[in-house]
């Protein structure tokens, strides 16, 4: 019952940070558009993929480890273990993140060139190199307090963040703006670093103090081999990742690009990708931070199942969650698809956004489900299938938009958005079918 308290109340917990977060970054985004125009937007975009994948590199799968390790550990009750399972894990990030930094600032020209199309100087590739140790670390420690069940302290962390950075970022583009668009791009960037400096020196510190919970906890498990255990976990996560992150880093860099060669022009297709990217996806995925936020918890909770072989609690709750998901989803999907028009004039002023949402709307019955089943997946210790799954996906997708968008112009590319989810959710729904209702058949009674 204790247990099951503590599962509802950080759900809940997430679920109403995740949504003021979320409703923060989509306002926020709309007054950037606003602030620089969609071309722009569409430019910072890009740099956030390359940032983006510049995290995966620094974090090196290492949070989903510290979450799954730390979650076993205190279901077999020996607390001893926690605090050199984090001095192992917190030494691991450091060493791959200031290495990722490393290779950010000895590469910036080809970033700056290749990637980034000469759109940005080389002050923002700085700032991410910055950066990245520290994401990294707080990754690590965000890790922690998923796994011990203390989700608050998370939220917390993030709410500081999200507001610094739209008090930080809208101060710094405000004071830079009349110099010129130029600088709108480093201002984001520079808002957005200044804030992750912030929430690491909170999170850091609060961690600290939590951990004194453990200073008493005999180590019940000896030689218990922790950083084999993270190895283990991380460095599957970490190698698929790369491959994953580099898939949808070059995905998303080829889309203007490729929109490029139907015949529309520079500037167009950078707006197009603005629109869509920046503006129409973020309210389709809207509801998707309630689904994460639940199927966050959910990775301790089959972890926990999984290590005490309880196959019968698993197919059970597996089931539970599918019919409920499955059924908000598609009651979201259908409130998407018939408000499109009033959401996009509502929080974007613009109605030809309500035109891609309503577009894209199908779509979100299939992401909110995929969530879920990816979560659950993860706590099975099937996470490797699950990084398979999502490099397939995008190969697939990465060739469809270098070969055919070309061709078919912005209708490609809304097909190659489709085809990927689709593929995506069958593939991890009967990777989840057959793990959850075959595997362990035998073994459920």
């Amino acid at each position: 019952m204790k247990r099951f308290k503590f599962f509802i109340f950080n759900t809940s917990v997430l679920i109403i940070t995740s949504v003021i977060f979320r409703l923060i970054d989509i306002y926020f985004t709309a007054y950037i558009a606003q602030k620089i125009g969609s071309e722009h937007l569409g430019i910072f975009q890009l740099i956030m993929s390359v940032y983006l994948f510049g995290i995966t590199l620094a974090t090196s799968g290492i949070n989903l480890a510290v979450t799954r390790v730390i979650s076993e550990e205190l279901a077999l009750d020996n607390n001893g273990g926690i605090k050199k399972v984090m001095k192992r894990c917190l030494y691991i990030t450091l060493i791959t993140s200031l290495a990722t930094s490393f290779i950010f600032f000895a590469n910036t020209d080809f970033i700056i060139t290749k990637c980034l199309h000469n759109k940005v100087d080389k002050s923002v590739i700085y700032l991410i190199c910055l950066a990245l140790p520290l994401i990294s670390m707080s990754s690590a420690i965000s890790g922690y307090f998923a796994g011990v069940r203390r989700i608050y302290k998370n939220a917390i962390g993030q709410f500081i963040e999200h507001v610094s950075k739209v008090l930080i970022t809208a101060f710094i583009i405000n004071l830079l703006l009349p110099a010129g668009l130029n600088y709108a791009c480093f201002a984001l960037i520079l808002g957005d670093v200044t804030s992750e400096v912030i929430s690491f020196i909170y999170i850091y510190i609060i961690y600290m103090f939590d951990k004194r919970k453990y200073n008493n906890s005999v180590e019940i498990i000896k030689n218990n081999n922790y950083t084999h255990r993270i190895i283990r976990i991380s460095i599957p996560i970490a190698i698929t990742s790369y491959i994953r992150s580099g898939l949808t880093t070059l995905k998303q860099l080829i889309i203007p690009s490729s929109l490029e060669k139907s015949g529309i022009n520079c500037s167009e297709s950078l707006s197009k990708y603005g629109i869509i990217n920046g503006m129409a996806l973020p309210i389709i995925m809207f509801p998707d931070i309630l689904v994460k936020s639940f199927s966050s918890l959910l990775i301790p909770e089959f972890a926990r199942y999984n290590a005490k072989k309880d196959y019968k609690r698993t197919k059970q709750m597996t089931g539970i969650l599918l019919f409920l998901i499955g059924g908000s989803a598609l009651g979201l999907t259908i409130l998407l698809f018939i408000f499109s028009n009033k959401l996009g004039f509502l929080v974007y002023k613009d109605i030809s956004v309500g035109y891609y949402i309503k577009i894209l709307a199908p779509l979100a019955t299939f992401i909110y489900v995929d969530t879920v089943v990816d979560s659950i997946l993860r706590g099975l210790d099937a996470q490797v299938g699950v990084m398979i799954i999502n490099i397939f996906d995008l190969i697939i997708s990465v060739s469809f938009i270098y070969f055919f968008v070309p061709k078919l112009g912005l209708i490609g590319y809304i097909i190659s958005i489709y085809m990927s989810e689709i593929l995506n959710f069958t593939i991890s729904l009967f990777q989840l079918i057959k793990i959850v209702y075959f595997k362990h058949k035998k073994t459920d009674f």
